[in-house]
């Protein structure tokens, strides 16, 4: 996976596209069964106190938010490789180096978790502090970012290479 940020274009591999496209239609497809089971609650009395009743309801929620997320990511994303630009982006195997100590390197994936079901590798969002400290990088670059505890980081991107899917 990588994105266009100029475009908002996202970069899928064919078996990363029909994986969501698939997971979209079970969702859709399922629709009819979680309205029949928000009825069925329903009629089970007081939905003040009805946790089932809302329980149900939760699950269509969370469903239906699935379903445009999918929906709005197949829309925006194109099949096959992205560009290559010489510069860390969405959709490459990063390692970097931790400044503080030479010997601490870390291997991830900067991309989305839901398109890179199929890798072991730790995965970091674009949006995370280190993702959009590093984006934009090459190999030998060093950069800080601010860990979500409040900590200064320093690191060295030491090199990275397209996802393989």
């Amino acid at each position: 996976m990588s994105t266009d940020r100029s475009a908002s274009l996202t970069w899928l591999s064919q078996e990363a596209y029909d994986r969501l496209q698939t997971e979209l239609d079970e969702l859709i497809a399922n629709r009819p069964v979680i309205a029949a089971e928000i009825n069925a609650r329903r009629e089970e009395g007081d939905l003040r106190e009805n946790g089932g009743y809302h329980a149900a309801r939760e699950e269509q929620s969370k469903a239906e938010g699935r379903v445009l997320y999918l929906k709005e990511l197949l829309r925006t994303a194109r099949v096959g490789e992205a560009p290559q630009t010489g510069l860390v982006a969405p959709g490459t195997v990063v390692t970097i180096q931790f400044d503080d100590d030479p010997d601490d390197t870390e291997t991830f994936l900067l991309g989305a978790r839901e398109i890179s079901a199929t890798t072991e590798l730790t995965v970091y969002s674009p949006e995370s502090a280190l993702g959009k400290a590093i984006i934009g990088t090459r190999s030998g670059d060093t950069v800080s970012y601010t860990a979500p505890s409040g900590a200064e980081i320093k690191v060295q991107v030491l090199e990275f290479t397209a996802f393989g899917g």
